[in-house]
């Protein structure tokens, strides 16, 4: 059997991954999916960290947070993570996975805190640890939140699961005519105005060299396929 391309990988799921074709929310049978793809990753002995998005909770809310300090709005944000991480870890601990999550922002009763040298113990157990509430901070993004944490703990590559298959030349849904990127640069990707991540979290990923991979969360067996090195999604490099 071909051994995985990676050892130890940050997987960035969104929130609106989550909610499958509901309106928001948490879908059981997308979650029971992605389990599924994450536990075919981990019995190949890949060490798997994970921060998720609360978009799927925090845009039931959206329009009463309208107005809203930008700061409050962030924080709520932040908590619908820490949700979304319960959720996600239940989910691994009924399909027989052992998952720790840990918070930027203490919530002791609830989850643990965010501790890199537990959160290294843990990947090294072979736990899976599911990163919640981002960075701690508002007015950064959970894609800001991946780019670190993945520098923290040594990840080879941030894979940022998404719902379109990699990295286009345009909006696919749009033009007809937009064809994927298999691999290109850092540099590419920014003088050709292509939106793989923030700003922030992409400067980070540059800084630190890196890579991303950019694959879609809902194409059968592509998570899989990402850690064995396949041609799958878009891999964005230095």
């Amino acid at each position: 059997m071909t051994s995985p391309a990676y050892k130890r990988v940050l997987l960035k799921l969104s929130g609106e991954a989550l909610m499958g074709d509901d309106p928001y929310g948490i879908n059981r049978a997308t979650i029971e999916r992605m389990v599924a793809d994450v536990s075919e990753v981990s019995k190949l002995g890949v060490e798997l960290a994970i921060v998720i998005g609360g978009g799927n909770i925090f845009r039931g809310v959206a329009p009463g947070a309208e107005g809203m300090d930008r700061a409050t709005a962030d924080y709520m944000g932040m908590l619908a993570t820490v949700m979304n991480s319960l959720a996600l870890a239940d989910a691994m601990r009924q399909a027989g996975i052992t998952a720790r999550v840990m918070s930027a922002i203490a919530i002791e009763q609830v989850v643990e805190p965010y501790v890199r040298p537990k959160a290294l113990q843990y990947l090294e157990e072979g736990k899976i640890v599911v990163f919640a509430a981002g960075t701690g901070n508002p007015f950064f993004t959970t894609d800001t939140a991946a780019a670190l944490r993945g520098s923290e703990i040594g990840a080879e590559i941030v894979l940022k699961a998404t719902k379109v298959d990699g990295v286009y030349s345009a909006d696919p849904n749009k033009d007809p005519d937009a064809t994927r990127y298999s691999t290109i640069t850092f540099d590419e990707a920014i003088s050709k105005h292509l939106q793989v991540m923030d700003a922030t979290a992409f400067a980070l990923c540059r800084d630190q060299k890196l890579p991303i991979k950019v694959f879609s969360i809902v194409k059968p067996g592509a998570l899989k396929r990402v850690i064995m090195g396949e041609d799958e999604g878009t891999l964005v490099h230095v």
